[in-house]
């Protein structure tokens, strides 16, 4: 029986104690390539389960940190923040001991508080912005949504968002050494020393993140418009700052979990029957689509605040719908934001998107899916919006300037909020304006069981490994392996046709492949370009 829905509190939750004990105690079997250190998407991300997210990794990844700063000259404070995951804590802890160890200006939030990464993020971007030396990064104790028995690590150099392969790479390469070493390399101090060490600063990062949000959202408007709102922090970081925003600006926000619990017990199952606090997921925001009725707009975010959910009273947003009307909304809202700039989006968002960013007068700049394809251009003022489907995104400010390089639940929940105000329609009203303007697409993404030989294929093909002249009845006008904006390989491939598109890319830690597809031409079409979807894939990595 799926247990998909129902509250974890139900059932056996994960053995809190065990977990740790586990993280402290567990060698790394470096023989296994699940336990070497590996940058995904987001970071290293594991589980003292399998040896994959251990005391030892955490400090051979610092202390590589530590190691290559040195290298990329990079010479003022670190600013380290954690989720509430179990492991997140343990983590800091070796993060810290090891970063004092090697003599790394280290700050941390007043009384080790939980750090939402956009904080992270704007700490490192306030203090960079302008600056030509003595810059600053980051490190991020999270592992996003993932269920309470992972943890993960993630590094945001000097841009302030995620870091690209340049950093990624040598940190991995460094820490697997430095593991395959004994970790006999690593610097560290005791907890007791640590405590003591000269080079550990604590900070009230909430203070200044919360005033700051004026200037990037139109919160007076919010508060006048009467607009009730509900979000659920799902037992993550940005509890204690969504509390701060409703008593600085006043606005009608109810909280409708206060809850913190590493067992994350109040999170119902997702459809694979693991507890995952995904925004996404018709699962896992079930307790926000319960009272829907009772507000005009709800907010959820992740336990690191870095992702987004949005529930009307019509039930769970799409993200694609929701993404693409906020980046209408701002492209036409913001007039101090550079015109010659462009608009990010990642290759499995709507193509209604396109016709958004082009009409409005800006450029499409589109990436393989990761979000630290945007950090660069936000911080440079090259991008004036950022996003990926996976219900994240940010934006500069009123003035034009960044705010953060990396996703933003704060922001990207409150604008869904100062839309309404501003236009006087919700947003399945304003989302609607949109199709009758555009286009009413439609948009499913699947994961398809492959094998290990079958993920290694993807990284063969090429435009000519699609040898079929139609997609779903549609003229196939494009192929492609590298993402138009920057030219980067997508690790799969896109396949463009009149009406209607999909892409295929491999996941980084299953063995399944990933497909984004859409069709112009209705619900009954977009059943076809799935299946032509599969079979054009499957032929594709087959003769690979």
């Amino acid at each position: 029986m799926s247990r998909a829905g129902i509250l974890a509190s139900n059932f056996p939750l994960t053995n809190i104690q065990r977990l740790i004990s586990l993280y402290y105690e567990v060698t790394p079997n470096l023989s296994d390539p699940l336990n070497a250190v590996v940058f995904g998407t987001s970071g290293h991300r594991g589980s003292p389960n399998n040896g994959s997210y251990t005391q030892s990794h955490i400090a051979a990844i610092t202390q590589a940190i530590a190691d290559l700063r040195k290298e990329w000259q990079i010479t003022g404070p670190l600013f380290i923040g954690m989720d509430t995951h179990a492991l997140s804590e343990p983590a800091l802890h070796t993060a810290l001991e090891v970063l004092c160890a090697n003599g790394v200006e280290t700050v941390v939030a007043n009384d080790f508080a939980y750090t939402p990464t956009p904080v992270i993020s704007r700490e490192i971007v306030r203090h960079n912005f302008g600056r030509k030396d003595n810059l600053a990064d980051g490190i991020i104790i999270t592992p996003s949504h993932n269920p309470p028995h992972d943890g993960g690590f993630k590094y945001n150099p000097p841009l302030g968002g995620p870091a690209s392969p340049f950093y990624t790479k040598p940190i991995a390469d460094r820490a697997n050494a430095i593991l395959q070493n004994g970790n006999k390399e690593v610097k560290q101090l005791s907890w007791q020393e640590t405590l003591q060490s000269p080079n550990l600063h604590f900070k009230d990062m909430m203070t200044p993140f919360v005033d700051e949000l004026k200037n990037v959202i139109n919160l007076k408007a919010i508060k006048d418009s009467k607009l009730k709102i509900a979000v659920n922090p799902q037992g993550g970081a940005s509890l204690d700052y969504w509390d701060r925003i409703i008593q600085e600006y006043g606005i009608d926000v109810t909280i409708i979990n206060r809850k913190i619990d590493p067992t994350f017990s109040f999170i119902p199952f997702d459809y694979d029957d693991n507890i995952r606090m995904d925004c996404m997921s018709p699962y896992t925001m079930k307790p926000l689509v319960a009272v829907k009725d009772d507000y005009d707009l709800c907010i959820a975010n992740d336990p690191d605040a870095d992702r987004h959910g949005l529930v009307t009273r019509e039930g769970l947003l799409n993200s694609n719908h929701y993404l693409s009307s906020i980046m209408h909304y701002l492209c036409h809202n913001r007039p101090n934001w550079p015109k010659k700039a462009g608009v990010g989006k990642t290759i499995g968002a709507t193509v209604m998107m396109d016709k958004i960013i082009t009409d409005a007068g800006y450029k499409v700049y589109e990436t393989p899916i990761g979000f630290k394809w945007f950090s660069e251009g936000l911080f440079k003022q090259e991008l004036v919006f950022g996003c990926e489907e996976s219900a994240g995104a940010s934006y500069l400010d009123l003035n034009g300037c960044p705010f953060t390089t990396d996703k933003d639940g704060f922001l990207a929940g409150l604008i869904g909020a100062e839309l309404c105000a501003a236009s006087g329609l919700d947003l399945v009203s304003y989302y609607k304006k949109l199709t009758e303007k555009f286009g009413d697409p439609y948009y499913g993404r699947i994961d398809e069981i492959t094998t290990p030989e079958g993920k290694k294929a993807f990284v063969n093909l090429t435009e000519k490994s699609v040898t079929q002249d139609t997609l779903a009845g549609q003229k196939i006008l494009k192929v492609m392996t590298k993402a138009p904006g920057n030219n980067a390989e997508i690790g799969g491939i896109k396949v463009l046709a009149d009406n209607c598109w999909f892409s295929a890319r491999p996941s980084g830690t299953e063995n399944i492949y990933k497909i984004y597809y859409e069709s112009f031409l209705g619900p009954d079409h977009l059943i076809k370009v799935k299946e032509d979807a599969v079979n054009i894939v499957n032929q594709a990595i087959k003769h690979n």
